[in-house]
């Protein structure tokens, strides 16, 4: 192990990151709070200062994928389709089966530049989490309470919203509503069993319901479906920690293009194409474990120099205060002082611990893990 390497392998830097991210996307949630009177000036106005905000966030866990874990991504697609990324609205439809896919799919935005403008369907108590939560509201991420008849008018109204918005978005979409666990796979397999639809091998049935809303809101404002199937090399299976850690992984991405007009509108008939698309998910998936690679003709994405200089920028911008109070901290000589800020760092790092902690699948939503048939929202 490099120099380098066992650096980025101490607690001491996961902490420092861990500050950067929080003091720095605290600052920002205040610029945001900002942007409220320009709500009334200017909607449009105030939705690209937001996009740029939120995107200030974001990069900045994706610059730690892609420059400090060193994490690369090859992508397969069709290449009149790649043409397209970027330049159109869409749903991406991803599976949902490692701690790290939601940082894959913000990267998969970052690279053709719709980060800062990506949607998601998140549940209702994450509006209320400092940074990312905040973040996403003056973002006008769609939340739902995953009760339908509740969800039905919320999210179909701020579905409607998103149609005048002034910049290509993407709205990402995990239609199996949580992470893949073996006793989630288990339960939904039993449900597809006494619904009499075929079982899935790498995925949990998909809520036809949320997908079906979604689209029916989105048409005439977003072109086509992205479904989206991610694996990594050397069955790997990534961590928070082991990104923060350093350690570089590569993913793989398969994604096709399906334009929106080839979904039907009908609910049920959309939710019959719908468990035929995760048929095929699946099948690709098994295609990668037998073969390696996913169909298809294959480019690496390159990476763009932004969310890097965004990242060093709030490094500069948090730190240099942070040193200036740690020698000054040093100098005074006062116990009780140094120890009230061992205190204060100790409560930090345990608050890091536990952050980190919420991105483990062992930590993951039970949302899925009742004994009883699930239904489809």
């Amino acid at each position: 192990m490099g120099l380098l390497q066992m650096l980025k392998s101490q607690f001491l830097c996961h902490l420092l990151l861990c500050y950067v991210f929080l003091v720095s996307g605290l600052i920002i949630n205040l610029l945001q709070v900002c942007t409220l009177p320009l709500w009334l000036v200017s909607k449009q106005l105030a939705r690209r200062v937001n996009i740029r905000l939120g995107y200030c966030i974001s990069s900045q866990l994706v610059a730690v994928l892609e420059w400090w874990s060193g994490t690369e991504c090859t992508l397969y697609t069709d290449p009149k389709s790649y043409l397209l990324y970027g330049k159109e609205n869409a749903i991406v439809v991803l599976n949902h089966m490692f701690e790290i896919d939601f940082l894959c799919g913000w990267t998969f935005c970052e690279r053709f530049g719709v980060l800062g403008s990506s949607k998601v369907l998140s549940k209702k108590e994450l509006s209320y989490v400092p940074v990312i939560g905040w973040m996403w509201y003056f973002q006008e991420i769609v939340f739902c309470k995953r009760k339908w008849e509740e969800d039905r008018r919320t999210v179909a109204q701020s579905l409607q919203n998103l149609k005048d918005y002034p910049e290509n978005f993407w709205f990402l979409l995990h239609c199996e509503g949580t992470r893949f666990t073996q006793k989630k796979h288990q339960i939904s397999m039993q449900v597809a069993e006494s619904k009499g639809l075929p079982k899935l091998k790498y995925h949990l049935l998909p809520r036809t319901k949320g997908f079906w809303i979604t689209v029916q809101n989105l048409r005439g404002t977003v072109a086509a479906v992205y479904d989206s199937t991610l694996n990594f090399r050397n069955q790997e299976a990534p961590t928070l920690l082991g990104i923060l850690s350093g350690k570089k992984y590569h993913a793989d991405l398969y994604v096709r293009r399906i334009p929106l007009e080839l979904i039907p509108e009908d609910d049920a008939e959309c939710a019959a194409w719908l468990h035929k698309l995760y048929q095929e998910k699946d099948g690709f998936q098994e295609h990668y474990t037998q073969t390696g690679r996913f169909p298809g003709p294959a480019v690496t994405l390159p990476r763009r120099p932004w969310t890097l200089i965004n990242w060093l920028f709030w490094i500069s911008v948090v730190l240099y205060p942070l040193g200036l109070l740690f020698v000054q901290l040093i100098s005074s000589g006062s116990l009780l002082t140094i120890l009230a800020a061992l205190a204060v760092c100790s409560a930090v790092s345990l608050g890091v611990r536990w952050m980190i902690g919420q991105t483990e699948i062992k930590r993951s939503s039970s949302y899925g893990n009742k004994e009883v048939p699930l239904n489809n929202n």
